[in-house]
């Protein structure tokens, strides 16, 4: 297939993304100052093993390739469908990595998400404590005098305490909230299962999206009460502290945004019109030798014999793709006999929603 300059789908790790054109001009954005993004394994949780090797081993189809590209160009978020186990919260891992886009950030969804979890997280409670923290340590007698030698002696002024009070103690950013940092270059965001949200999360996303941009309430008001009305908060992933100018944040290389649905529901058509939708079908013979191939190497004459197993009993139900690398990976690591490995098969390749007739092999 022909290669797009950015994303090529090969997994070697290159800068493409620096040969991005630029935006549609209905998706420039100017965001700032500019933030340089964080190098790969700041964020220690981004790049446990199974991450990396979810990253390194993943099997773009043309298709894939395509539309991610599509995504890239147009600024828009990146909508993947499909039936479970097709790699849909894998894709984001293997395009971060070939782009050099950073630690992913995640935002798990469940049915009592809402935007603001996935925007900043503020914590009054801790806030009002550490002002009456503050209070009662003004409030005790200072010490009759400086000790020989340390500071307040000879005029030298007494170091003060840091303010513990401060909003920007008690406030952090979520995962699409940093996203959406004025990065020189694009963050990449996985928002897992969009359809497991609430009915109203996908339309009070549809703002922050196209506009790129959102505002901290919080940080507007105490805007107010400093000399430049910024704030240095501590970012998703990296706990680095970013600059927050007045309480607003607005992206300018838009991040690339990955929402996975396994079809659960539909969405709204205002939202799928501000999406690039890529719709995952089950694999080949050919891609599941592909996939086999990258994470367990060869496939020998039983992996070829579960994979047309594997294939034949697809037809019948959903079925993952890890349930048959299980399969495959267990057959080269046992010293089971034949019998029992078809027996073995058979179990760890159930139709999925089904649960077995017994718990005892």
């Amino acid at each position: 297939m022909p290669l797009w300059p950015v994303y090529t789908g090969t997994n070697a790790p290159h800068d493409g993304i620096a040969r991005l054109p630029p935006p549609p001009p209905w998706r420039a954005f100017d965001g700032g100052p500019v933030l340089d993004p964080p190098d790969a394994a700041a964020d220690r949780s981004a790049v446990s093993p199974d991450r990396v090797h979810r990253a390194e081993t993943y099997r773009a189809t043309e298709d894939t390739v395509q539309l991610v590209n599509a995504a890239l160009y147009l600024r828009r978020p990146l909508l993947v469908t499909g039936p479970p186990g097709t790699g849909k919260s894998s894709l984001v891992y293997a395009v971060a990595r070939e782009l050099r886009l950073g630690p992913v950030l995640r935002w798990n969804i469940t049915s009592r998400s809402t935007l603001n979890d996935g925007l900043y997280q503020y914590d009054p409670l801790s806030r009002l404590y550490a002002a009456r923290q503050q209070v009662a340590r003004q409030d005790r007698p200072e010490p009759a005098g400086p000790a020989p030698g340390g500071p307040g002696e000879a005029g030298e002024p007494m170091a003060e305490a840091p303010d513990e009070a401060g909003i920007e103690h008690h406030l952090r950013l979520g995962p699409l909230g940093t996203a959406l940092l004025p990065y020189a270059r694009p963050r990449a965001l996985l928002i897992d299962e969009i359809d497991k949200s609430d009915l109203d999360l996908p339309n009070d996303l549809l703002n922050v999206l196209e506009e790129g941009q959102y505002q901290i309430p919080e940080l507007v008001r105490a805007a107010r009460l400093t000399p430049d009305g910024t704030a240095r908060v501590p970012a998703d992933g990296t706990g680095e502290p970013v600059p927050v100018v007045r309480g607003q944040v607005r992206c300018r290389a838009f991040p690339f945004v990955v929402l996975t649905s396994n079809g659960e529901r539909e969405f709204p058509p205002a939202f799928l019109r501000r999406c690039v939708t890529l719709r995952l079908r089950r694999p080949d013979d050919r891609h599941l030798a592909d996939i086999v191939r990258a994470h367990l190497g060869e496939p020998d004459a039983y992996a070829q014999e579960l994979i047309a197993r594997f294939l034949d009993r697809t037809g019948t139900g959903d079925l993952a793709t890890d349930q048959l690398l299980n399969a495959i990976y267990l057959a080269r690591t046992s010293d089971l006999d034949a019998g029992s490995l078809d027996q073995l098969a058979d179990r760890l390749m159930p139709h999925l929603g089904q649960s077995t007739q017994s718990d005892v092999f």
